[in-house]
């Protein structure tokens, strides 16, 4: 049996998911969960083979989650669907070994096998957002960029971003202002708008 977790903030679709899932001979849906913050907690105390999780899910959005996965339960195979195709979260899922990554609006039957493949070991790419991701320019920004810029763009102020990442105060404002510089941005709130319309967020 492949253990399998969702997490889909949309209740209609996670309902409607786990009753796909449940009707496969060689699936068990072992976890259910409607929030991004809630992930880890739920995939440590289930230990699901495969996560199916959804990028745009509220409090911690599925790429953030894919990130803390990996570190926190790397014999976690993640499958992202997506409903936007932006380049720069396969890019990023990429960064954070995620197995599989395919539109939310692909047949039912090839979602079935994409979780399949995963669990097996294989990856399940999306051929049109793998070309284009290819096609698409990298993020400008460092890794320390991104994540000041990701905190800030969450809602959280220098002080509190420094305290997150361990960073001095001046640190997290020179980062700040280095990531509007090298987006042409006018602003914070604009270097978050180009960050985020690129994927690089």
């Amino acid at each position: 049996m492949i253990r399998v977790l969702l997490a889909e903030d949309m209740r209609v679709l996670r309902d409607t998911l786990a009753a796909l899932l449940r009707l496969q001979a060689d699936i068990e849906v072992v976890a259910e969960v409607g929030d991004g913050g809630e992930v880890v907690d739920a995939v440590l105390a289930s230990r699901p083979e495969v996560a199916v999780l959804d990028t745009d899910l509220t409090g911690v959005d599925g790429l953030s989650a894919a990130e803390q996965l990996q570190e926190k339960c790397p014999e976690c195979k993640v499958l992202i669907l997506t409903a936007v195709a932006i380049p720069g979260h396969l890019r990023r899922a990429l960064s954070a070994d995620v197995a599989g990554f395919l539109p939310k609006d692909i047949p039912a039957a090839e979602l079935v096998d994409a979780i399949r493949q995963v669990a097996s070991g294989e990856q399940a790419i999306d051929q049109r957002l793998a070309l284009q991701a290819l096609k698409a320019p990298a993020s400008p920004l460092s890794l320390r960029e991104t994540q000041v810029l990701r905190l800030y763009a969450e809602g959280a102020g220098p002080l509190e971003i420094a305290a997150a990442l361990c960073l001095a105060y001046g640190t997290v404002r020179n980062y700040l202002a280095s990531a509007v510089s090298k987006l042409c941005a006018r602003n914070r709130v604009d270097a978050v708008r180009i960050a985020a319309e690129a994927g690089w967020l």
